[in-house]
């Protein structure tokens, strides 16, 4: 009686087309975001030490995006391959596609439950309706991604 040995996972992945054409750019975000991440935040505030990994992460969702949905220089298959891969933020593109958040810097923005009295980011009011003219989102660092400005 053979024992049921449990199945050995490999590392190789089938990529699919296309893939060459967006690997070079895609690795080079995740080097940033590696060398982002290994800085020293001395000095800095602890939500500032954040900023430049929300940034490089905006970046990455920004690129997967503007290749499918503006360009359409990739496929279907190769969108979502790079989603499910990790290279891109699937809720923030899902956010970017609805009226009003084309401009999205980050989901954390939105959310009600993070910010005072309920309501949106700072950085998320139109430049010309703000009191203060130079704004920095405390989240993300953002300084105005409301789809008005």
């Amino acid at each position: 009686m053979v024992a049921n040995m449990p199945k050995v996972k490999t590392n190789r992945i089938k990529y699919p087309d296309g893939w060459e054409l967006i690997e070079p750019t895609l690795r080079e975000l995740n080097a940033k975001m590696r060398e982002a991440e290994n800085d020293p935040h001395d000095g800095k505030r602890k939500c500032e030490a954040l900023w430049p990994i929300f940034k490089i992460a905006h970046q990455k969702s920004q690129y997967i995006f503007d290749l499918y949905y503006k360009r359409n220089e990739i496929s279907k298959e190769l969108y979502e391959f790079c989603l499910d891969q990790g290279y891109g933020d699937h809720n923030l593109i899902a956010k970017w596609k609805k009226s009003g958040y084309e401009r999205l810097c980050c989901l954390q923005c939105i959310q009600p439950r993070d910010h005072n009295f309920g309501t949106t980011c700072v950085c998320r009011v139109p430049k010309q309706l703000r009191e203060a003219k130079d704004v920095e989102c405390v989240h993300c660092g953002c300084r105005g991604c409301a789809s008005g400005d």
